[in-house]
């Protein structure tokens, strides 16, 4: 199930990618950064209601509130990035180095969280970022 999921996000992804490209156009990347921002908001904050999640939130550690507040400020950062980069560069060229972040989180998964770094984890990594070379350069 985990997969069909992971196929979501890429398709969603990559839907994200065309329509921010063409709704970017002659608007300042942070205001669009931040309509696409509340949008998020609303729609998460709905799935929470929709799902009853609401009734979790006393439960939460003070070590997840940190954790999942600097996630939000990596997140917010890398949308403004992310959407000043497209505004300037062709989507063609700043999607895929944006997807070194696969590559990134990979290093940064074995160092952080000790998760395996195998050989098939390496050549994948090695991969990915030639691939992106490739379609960049």
């Amino acid at each position: 199930m985990w997969a069909l999921f992971a196929l979501g996000s890429a398709v969603f992804a990559a839907l994200t990618s065309i329509l921010a490209k063409i709704g970017i156009e002659g608007v300042n990347s942070n205001l669009a950064t931040a309509i696409r921002t509340v949008v998020v908001v609303l729609m998460a904050w709905g799935m929470v209601f929709l799902t009853g999640g609401q009734s979790g939130i006393s439960g939460i550690s003070r070590k997840s509130w940190l954790f999942l507040i600097l996630s939000g400020l990596a997140t917010g950062a890398s949308w403004l990035c992310y959407y000043r980069a497209l505004q300037v560069g062709q989507a063609s060229k700043v999607v895929p180095i944006d997807k070194l972040s696969v590559v990134i989180t990979l290093v940064l998964a074995f160092v952080l969280l000790r998760e395996p770094f195998t050989s098939r984890t390496i050549l994948g990594a090695v991969l990915i970022t030639a691939g992106t070379l490739i379609m960049v350069l």
